[in-house]
């Protein structure tokens, strides 16, 4: 049995050189979204709408990343959803006890109703171009992923495949093959939820705000961070002038989810948790038979996500004592099936 970093068991994998699959095909209906730690501390991802063709070179607290784009520019935080989807099908078939590949084949129908977009041709066209940009951009660090740290250089995908159906020429999947970097990250857990409505931000400075919101101040009740630091991790380019009268208008809009913002003195900035969170632990407890029944409901969702959703749901309406919470969660299952 692999042992990780940790002592603990790492979940069975299919190994590259003697695979039991192809590709790991990503086929869980409603799973958590999850992104990994580094890239969310770090700056990786470009902010701009516009091809960004410069290099990156950023360093903080020992670790340093240098970005190189391709010349379709570097990939963008919006590109980032791919990864984000494969990361969170992943998770959710870990957590189900089932076998995963650094090589995933997606549905790009399915994909594109995730992550909240459009689906028509047209963002076929752009998924191609999303692609071909995180497969172009290269990456040199020292950011430790599932506990190693070492100095490499990698592409933040290795390789890409579209499967169209013949006659009508349209992309039906594709077939990506993760960085061992990213896949390691997976493999040890290195990964945090992300709200679902991260996916309704549509800037590019809110969504990475969001990521660093949730990285630093997670449960906490609330976080502060120094407005030029939180210049530097976002990985902006703009002047720190401009980027402060940005963050002022993400106050004023109160757009970001889970978090609420705000300026103190000092030219700091205060996260603070919208709501109070649930730990691990302390919510109703469901036995495994109350699971099982959960996926024989709902084949292909990802249980672990609802059961999540229906703690919160439970802490919204009091946190009223429940003689048998098994009962009680498949019963609100049952009510959201028939929504």
């Amino acid at each position: 049995m692999a042992i990780s970093s940790d002592g603990g068991a790492l979940p069975r994998v299919a190994a590259d050189r003697h695979p039991v699959a192809d590709f790991f095909l990503c086929d869980i209906f409603d799973a958590s979204p999850k992104d990994d730690l580094g890239t969310m501390e770090h700056p990786v991802f470009s902010l701009s709408t516009k091809p960004d063709r410069r290099i990156l070179d950023y360093e903080h607290n020992g670790v340093s990343i240098k970005v190189t784009p391709s010349v379709l520019g570097r990939a963008t935080i919006h590109d980032k959803d791919i990864l984000i989807y494969c990361v969170s099908q992943l998770m959710a078939a870990i957590n189900a006890g089932r076998e995963v590949t650094r090589t995933v084949r997606l549905r790009a129908h399915d994909f594109l109703v995730a992550t909240n977009r459009d689906t028509g041709g047209d963002s076929y066209a752009r998924l191609r171009d999303a692609f071909e940009r995180l497969a172009g951009t290269r990456i040199t660090t020292n950011l430790a992923s599932g506990g190693i740290e070492t100095t490499e250089g990698f592409g933040l995908i290795e390789s890409w495949r579209i499967v169209r159906r013949s006659g009508s020429g349209r992309m039906i999947s594709v077939v990506v093959t993760l960085s061992e970097w990213l896949f390691r990250s997976v493999l040890a857990k290195s990964v945090l939820t992300l709200s679902r409505d991260y996916f309704q931000l549509r800037k590019p400075l809110e969504r990475r705000v969001y990521e660093i919101a949730r990285k630093h101040c997670g449960r906490q009740p609330e976080w502060q961070v120094s407005m030029a630091v939180l210049h530097k991790k976002s990985g902006s380019t703009a002047p720190l002038r401009v980027f402060r009268a940005a963050v002022r208008r993400m106050i004023a809009g109160a757009t970001l989810p889970d978090y609420t913002l705000s300026e103190l003195g000092g030219d700091l900035v205060l996260f603070s948790r919208a709501a109070a969170v649930i730990e691990p632990g302390t919510g109703p407890l469901l036995s495994p038979d109350a699971l099982d029944a959960a996926r024989a409901r709902l084949p292909g969702a990802d249980v672990y996500a609802l059961v999540a959703q229906w703690q919160a749901w439970w802490q919204s309406t009091g946190q009223p004592q429940l003689s048998s919470p098994d009962r009680a969660f498949l019963a609100w299952l049952d009510t959201r099936a028939r929504e």
